[in-house]
């Protein structure tokens, strides 16, 4: 049996003036997040076979993951370095202060270059328990002999052994803080604390290198400037000396300006001429002395200072006082008297004649001190001259002194900079651990409840990416609001799917049934689509078959037959015929026999039991439908059955495929199109119905079938009325 789903009603308010004009119906589209729980229960077994899928996966894998230790030091980075030696590097101090320092260090913590380090510091690449505990093959030891295949091989492992770490090494920095946790996992927890603390000591010795090496490239270059330097301070001080030499400049006192200039002050000329200056105005002071004494008559001081005179005035005093003391008692002749004079007189000749004597030393002095100045004067005239030649030689001699100064001061300056740049590595480092890693007692990993909750998010992820991609692969019309927007067709009822036990010919015997109800609304709303009410004739037809036109076409008849009007009820789908089975009719003479001329109108149509309503079968199959409905002769069936009935519905064939449904809208005012909801493409449907407008057919209306009533919730007219007659039912 073809299209024998039974729907249950749904009561369709329209606007009945909008109905009558033809136009399209208004439906307001339901709430955005009604629309998501809608797309969520339509494809619901779909969701919750991922979300059974991503749980059980976390949790078997959860369940089969080898268990991981995690051991982590935490280390402090500071920004200031601290300098033991109060020796600036070739580094500004400021450039610590960027924005940049600490992610700059974050990065280093995870550079591959430290990882090697690690792995060399603790010869990972032959370490079985290393490879053991992070789940991947041993290294196998060594190829021996110092080939090229063997350093391959030792290349080899020495990589794999860093991919290990940095796949599992972890860098936190402690939010508002200069702290950073270094965290390893593996499935030993010896090895993990042990990488851990090998991982920040590594870092903190990596920093110190790096602050070391950075400086290399500096004391490389002044060891350059430092040759070219002391090449040129040899040579300029060379040539200051030989200058010197050659010019006969002696220097005997040096001194050096704030600015680091050499400065003579005396030369040994310099200082000669000093001397003999000296010497010559003590020359002059003599000769000037000598010459007044020279100049003097009679005694002077010196006679009275000579020592010999000094004795003769002493011996003639005595003498003549002792004279004197004879001439008391004596005459002048008396011997000793007169011996006495003789000697006052000797005395006196011996004085007269010293006197003499001092006077030619006064003499003889001052020519002497005459000679010497003159002697000096010319001297001191010499090296005055040579004192002038030999500043105007100094001349030159100070440009090649200040030569040499600027040379030693250039090279004094760059070698004091080489120190402070070789001792400038030894500040202490930025970095300090403040907890070694301890040895982990519990496994950090797998968690259980964390892995499952993670597996739901995930499966929340993938079901909503698998609706989208089901979304957009599925066309087909999901609520009746999308009928006119997508098919640009007004919408004339929506039928929910009815149970499965449900008996179509009971349903429609009785008039407040379901499905009674439901299409009472749409034979209402049809009632509005012509000028003259209901259309006299009319078809109904869909897509493909099962989408419940037969059903409609069935109900719609019935609920006509309910109101007092004569209906005729043609089963025009003579390859797939079925009308016949809701009444339990027989199919043995029909549409068909009078299409070929064999039988009456009268002959072919049987009474359904419901009132005003009576069926033309299909008859037996022709062996070519389509031939059949091309000519007039079903034009005239209907105008002949509309003399008898009120109104004649026609059950069509469907549309794709068949050339039927295009041929019998030809005879008929116009159609009602059946789409199953979530059923044919929107682009099938639309495809459907430009075959029917290119037959020139008219078209009412859409009827949207089979709606599941667990998830359809379009609005006041149909929550309504289906939820009140299932209270009333209750």
């Amino acid at each position: 049996m073809n299209d024998t789903t039974l729907p249950l009603a749904q009561d369709q308010n329209l606007d009945p003036y909008q109905g009558a004009e033809g136009t399209d119906i208004q439906h307001a589209d339901a709430p955005i997040l009604l629309q998501y729980w809608q797309t969520l229960i339509r494809w619901k077994w779909v969701v919750l076979g991922i979300m059974v899928a991503c749980l059980a996966a976390g949790t078997i894998i959860t369940l089969l993951s080898t268990p991981q230790y995690t051991a982590t030091t935490r280390i402090e980075i500071n920004r200031e370095q601290q300098n033991v030696t109060k020796v600036e590097g070739i580094e500004s101090p400021q450039s610590t202060q960027d924005d940049e320092f600490y992610q700059t260090q974050y990065s280093n913590l995870q550079a591959r270059s430290l990882a090697q380090r690690v792995a060399r510091q603790l010869r990972l690449a032959n370490n079985d328990a290393f490879f053991a505990a992070h789940g991947a093959e041993a290294p196998g030891g060594l190829i021996s002999g110092g080939t090229a295949t063997a350093g391959n091989a030792r290349e080899e492992q020495l990589r794999e052994a860093v991919d290990l770490l940095l796949d599992h090494v972890t860098i936190t920095p402690i939010s508002r803080s200069r702290l950073v946790d270094i965290s390893y996992s593996s499935a030993s927890p010896d090895i993990s604390a042990m990488i851990a603390d090998a991982w920040a000591a590594q870092f903190v010795a990596t920093t110190i290198d790096r602050r070391f090496e950075s400086t290399a490239d500096a004391r490389k270059f002044l060891e350059q400037r430092l040759a070219e330097l002391g090449t040129r301070l040899e040579d300029s001080e060379r040539a200051a000396v030989a200058y010197a030499a050659n010019k006969n400049i002696v220097a005997l006192g040096q001194s050096e300006s704030a600015d680091g200039k050499t400065i003579v002050e005396r030369t040994l000329v310099s200082s000669d001429l000093e001397a003999l200056n000296s010497a010559l105005s003590e020359a002059t002071t003599e000769r000037i002395a000598a010459e007044s004494r020279a100049a003097t008559r009679g005694p002077t001081s010196e006679s009275s200072t000579n020592p010999a005179i000094s004795n003769l005035r002493q011996q003639r005093a005595l003498a003549a006082a002792e004279y004197a003391e004879l001439m008391v008692q004596f005459e002048p002749g008396y011997p000793r008297a007169k011996a006495l004079q003789e000697q006052i007189q000797s005395l006196d000749g011996a004085i007269a004649r010293e006197e003499g004597r001092v006077s030619s030393s006064r003499s003889s002095a001052y020519r002497e001190a005459a000679a010497r100045e003159n002697d000096l004067r010319g001297r001191v005239d010499a090296l005055k001259s040579q004192l002038s030649d030999q500043r105007r030689n100094q001349i030159q001699y100070n440009i090649f002194q200040r030569e040499a100064d600027t040379n030693r001061q250039l090279y004094d300056s760059l070698l004091q900079r080489y120190k402070e740049i070789g001792v400038a590595g030894v500040a202490l480092s930025n970095i300090a651990v403040v907890d070694q890693a301890q040895v982990p007692n519990k496994p950090s990993s797998p968690n259980l409840l964390l892995n499952i909750a993670l597996a739901f998010v995930a499966g929340i992820g993938l079901s909503f990416l698998a609706l989208i991609a089901l979304e957009q692969v599925d066309e087909g019309l999901h609520d009746p609001s999308s009928v006119g927007r997508l098919l640009n067709l007004p919408l004339l009822g929506s039928v929910p799917m009815a149970d499965d036990d449900e008996d179509a010919t009971e349903a429609l015997k009785d008039s407040k049934s379901h499905l009674s109800e439901a299409y009472f609304s749409v034979q209402s709303n049809l009632s509005f689509a012509t000028a003259h009410g209901f259309p006299r004739s009319l078809m109904t037809t869909s897509s493909r078959p099962a989408e419940g036109k037969t059903t409609s076409s069935v109900a719609l008849a019935a609920a006509l037959g309910r109101t007092g009007k004569s209906v005729l009820l043609i089963d025009a789908d003579m390859r797939s015929p079925s009308c016949h089975e809701y009444f339990g009719l027989t199919n043995d003479a029909g549409l068909s026999n009078m299409l070929t001329g064999n039988k009456t109108l009268q002959e072919v149509t049987k009474d359904t039991g419901l009132r005003g309503l009576h069926v033309m079968s299909a008859g037996p199959t022709p062996p070519s439908a389509g031939e059949l409905l091309s000519g007039n002769r079903f034009r005239a069936i209907i105008e002949e059955a509309l003399g008898h009935y009120d109104h004649v519905l026609v059950d069509s064939p469907p549309l794709l495929g068949l050339a039927d449904a295009p041929l019998i809208s030809r005879a008929v005012e116009g159609a009602v199109f059946v789409v199953e909801a979530d059923g044919v493409a929107v682009r099938g449907l639309r495809s459907s119905l430009a075959r029917l407008r290119q037959a020139h057919g008219h078209i009412f209306g859409a009827i949207l079938t089979k709606i599941d009533s667990r998830r359809a919730s379009y609005g006041y007219g149909y929550g309504y009325g289906y939820g009140y007659g299932s209270q009333q039912d209750d």
